[in-house]
């Protein structure tokens, strides 16, 4: 099993910046990818990016590019998403995602662990 922890949610003006942490616990060697999702009131949770455990390599969902950033610090098995020019519709509830899928982040089934969410709030 592995364990994640959300934490560095908030409320923040339009334009300004939030980062996000997910901290996680038990058998992370187990995982080939983390992630974070969001989701927004009365809509679907969806990708925001993705960074495979070994390797680095990352994924960004389109509306996300630019501004937000992932990273990873495999010593500490902690994950990091900086959210920059934050906007209005960036509001939602951000979740930390494990997955053991090599197959991308297409598929919200495939994943095997998530964290208990946190929220972000963006005045416009």
């Amino acid at each position: 099993q592995v364990q994640l922890v959300e934490s560095g949610g908030g409320l923040v003006q339009a334009g300004g910046s939030l980062t996000l942490a997910c901290a996680a616990s038990g058998r992370t060697f187990s995982l080939y990818a983390m992630g974070w999702f969001r989701q927004a009131p009365g809509k679907e949770r969806e990708f925001v990016a993705g960074i495979r455990w070994t390797g680095g390599a990352i994924d960004y969902t389109d509306s996300v590019k630019g501004r937000f950033t992932i990273s990873r610090d495999n010593a500490k098995n902690t994950m990091y998403l900086q959210m920059n020019s934050l906007k209005p519709e960036d509001t939602a509830v951000y979740y930390c995602a494990g997955t053991k899928w090599t197959g991308g982040w297409s598929l919200i089934e495939r994943i095997d662990y998530w964290g208990q969410g946190t929220q972000v709030s963006v005045s416009s």
